[in-house]
């Protein structure tokens, strides 16, 4: 007894700050990647190897010698196995890395002046807003992801490049049916028209209402994997919808449609507006 004593005042004796502060990204990072994991597929495969790590140190233990082997070739290849099987999950952790703070760093920003970026989401929002308006009245489908700081370059290049300041006319002319791009989404790059005709990734969301069809599927597995914002209108009710962080806003009003772009694209002039209009994302309504 006095010998453990012993051993934990040296512990003690020995533990420093940096101890203090290594322990503590560590668990932080744990944290972090069990809060990744949690509720979605991976947290069955990390079960899965969570089982297998029992099995070897049962047969380290129990002296099975052909057990063991088989382990410890199998934990060789383990980490490319992961990379493999995790990389979904391993792309979302990156992806949230690249959006805080830190990676919000100027090195890969565009150089677009600020004043030309608020003229060019104006006018992207005013078009917007009023070829909504009828898209909405007419019933006609349209998909509109907002590229904000994850690039979708990947995603521009399933589709056409057009590359045109913003415009109702041309919004409806690539939604109309029957056009050759109206059934892919439109990409909207610093507020210009990037790219139409482009294939979204589905979201995989088993919650998701059944009444919701494959443009609102996609809206919302394009805001589970970026930051972007992307409007939905509905060819079967009309609906406007604002996607955002895997979350979806049904049957905005055009005025709450363009208090979300402003809030969004322009947040200065949004703040700048009286505190009983702004809007509620987590509720998507005006509080």
């Amino acid at each position: 007894m006095s010998a453990l004593w012993y051993w934990i005042v040296n512990a003690f004796n020995a533990f420093s700050w940096r101890d203090a502060v290594d322990i503590t990204v560590i668990a932080y990072l744990i944290y972090q990647a069990i809060k990744l994991v949690r509720e979605t597929r991976a947290a069955q495969l990390v079960k899965g190897i969570a089982m297998l790590l029992v099995l070897y140190v049962i047969a380290r233990a129990a002296e099975l010698r052909t057990m063991k082997f088989l382990m410890e070739n199998l934990m060789q290849l383990g980490f490319v196995a992961l990379v493999v099987v995790f990389q979904p999950e391993l792309r979302r952790a990156l992806e949230q890395v690249g959006r805080s703070r830190i990676g919000k760093l100027q090195v890969f920003s565009s150089s677009m002046g600020e004043q030309d970026a608020k003229i060019g989401w104006t006018k992207f929002i005013n078009a917007l807003v009023e070829e909504a308006s009828a898209l909405s009245r007419q019933k006609i489908g349209a998909l509109i992801v907002i590229e904000q700081n994850t690039k979708l370059g990947d995603i521009i290049k399933t589709g056409t490049i057009i590359d045109s300041d913003p415009s109702a006319e041309l919004i409806g002319n690539i939604f109309f049916p029957n056009s050759p791009l109206h059934d892919g989404a439109m990409i909207v790059r610093n507020g210009r028209l990037h790219a139409a005709g482009c294939f979204l990734p589905l979201s995989d969301n088993s919650e998701i209402s059944r009444e919701l069809g494959t443009r609102h599927r996609a809206a919302l597995g394009m805001s589970e994997m970026s930051d972007a914002l992307v409007i939905v209108v509905s060819e079967e009710t009309g609906y406007i919808t604002a996607c955002q962080n895997g979350r979806l806003d049904r049957g905005l009003t055009l005025a709450e449609l363009r208090e979300r772009l402003s809030s969004v694209l322009i947040p200065e002039k949004f703040a700048s507006e009286p505190s009983d209009k702004k809007f509620d994302f987590r509720k998507g309504k005006k509080q």
